[in-house]
């Protein structure tokens, strides 16, 4: 089986308000990219890792007017794909929804949140409150997610359910900052908010291994061990709080784990951002593919579908452009014998 997660970046600005694919010469969200070249080398990544299940992270928009799981499915429609069934969860205001794209043949999905409403005993619904402390102040701080994590019951054909969580952490970047001094407050802020995040994430996953159930978590973090230098301010980082720290029960992400020993000379990267005022690019990774003990004694395999690091993109010119120009994130995929 294999399931990947993948950011693509203002996937809604693809499709008119009835959920159909604007195939047109206008501008996509991506700097200097129509809408037509957008679908079309969406189209040509989607095809080339013909998963089972894919995390879609900035999926199409879902409110009263639009409705992003009807969306998706049109493109998979469209891209000829075998995971044609979509599942949204827990909806949000910022038109980059968590969905998930996967093939009806090869199990079923459903919407399965936990957690209970703020203020009960227990781990909150992540659409709901979470109360933690994040100043210091002896005084709880109320913590929202902006994009509430997808949780899925995946039931394979002839297997045992495995718990898939799909995630979109809050961006570090200070946006609206004015000055060094707006810049280093935001982005402490921020930081505050995103190790909450990963935190309250935490909470459910440790719920979940002390359970025994299989599990994945998997989708773009915003964040990573070493990644800036906020870090050392809060003594680590978001990804290493949802793997897990201590002797308790951890995730395992080969590429996360490459990051963390820093004994490498080059870390895997899953994005690639242009900077333009300095007309360079940046690379970092970012998105992230973490299961439980019990699915790596399965032996695993992930790869980082990276147009210039995987040989096998960078050999294939079609797919090579395909992934530039599809997204500022690469697809990051797990296959696994369940």
């Amino acid at each position: 089986m294999r399931i990947a997660t993948y950011n693509v970046e203002w996937f809604d600005h693809l499709f008119d308000e009835h959920g159909h694919l604007r195939a047109d010469d206008g501008w996509s969200g991506r700097y200097d990219v129509t809408r037509i070249q957008q679908i079309e080398a969406l189209i040509r990544v989607f095809s080339a890792l013909d998963a089972d299940a894919v995390m879609v992270i900035e999926a199409p928009d879902t409110h009263r007017d639009r409705d992003g799981v009807a969306a998706l499915e049109t493109f998979a429609e469209a891209a000829g794909l075998r995971a044609r069934k979509a599942l949204i969860g827990f909806a949000n205001q910022t038109q980059q929804e968590i969905s998930l794209l996967y093939d009806p043949d090869v199990g079923l999905a459903r919407h399965d949140p936990k957690g209970g409403t703020a203020g009960e005993p227990g781990i909150p619904k992540f659409d709901e409150e979470y109360r933690i402390d994040l100043d210091i102040d002896a005084s709880p701080d109320p913590v929202r997610w902006s994009k509430p994590p997808l949780e899925v019951e995946f039931v394979p054909q002839g297997k045992n359910p495995i718990r898939l969580i799909g995630v979109h952490a809050k961006s570090k970047a200070p946006h609206g900052a004015r000055s060094e001094a707006e810049v280093m407050r935001i982005s402490i802020d921020n930081r505050r908010k995103q190790l909450a995040q990963c935190i309250w994430l935490r909470a459910r996953v440790a719920e979940h291994l002390d359970a025994g159930d299989p599990l994945i978590v998997m989708g773009d973090f915003n964040d990573g061990p070493g990644l800036d230098e906020y870090e050392k301010l809060f003594g680590r980082s978001g990804v290493e709080i949802v793997m897990g720290e201590g002797n308790g029960p951890r995730l395992f992400d080969p590429h996360a784990r490459q990051a963390l020993s820093r004994r490498i000379v080059a870390a895997p990267s899953t994005a690639r951002f242009r900077i333009h005022p300095e007309g360079r690019y940046l690379s970092a990774l970012l998105d992230y593919i973490m299961i439980s003990p019990d699915l790596m004694a399965l032996r695993p395999a992930w790869r980082i579908w990276h147009p210039f690091d995987d040989p096998e993109c960078f050999s294939d010119a079609e797919l090579c452009r395909a992934l530039q120009t599809a997204s500022d994130h690469f697809p990051v995929t797990l296959d696994i014998e369940l």
